[in-house]
């Protein structure tokens, strides 16, 4: 599953969704969605202007993590 660490940076960063939104010029139901892991799709523009205002690589706000229903293909 993918997990998206948005709301640790922001917390890391002592920034609030809407200082994000300002600085991104990403509208502010966008920036929410990414901060509660609602977004279902993630626009890469996006994501460039969060890790440019973060100053962050993207993988310290996307990381992949095997869910527990995951089983290897055993082929």
């Amino acid at each position: 599953m993918i997990k998206i660490l948005l709301s640790r940076k922001l917390g890391e960063l002592r920034m609030t969704q809407a200082e994000l939104s300002r600085r991104t010029g990403i509208r502010p139901n966008t920036i929410g969605e990414l901060y509660h892991e609602l977004a279902e799709r993630v626009n890469l523009d996006h994501l460039d202007r969060i890790c440019t205002v973060l100053d962050c690589e993207l993988s310290e706000l996307i990381v992949w993590k095997p869910s527990p229903d995951d089983k290897p293909d055993m082929k």
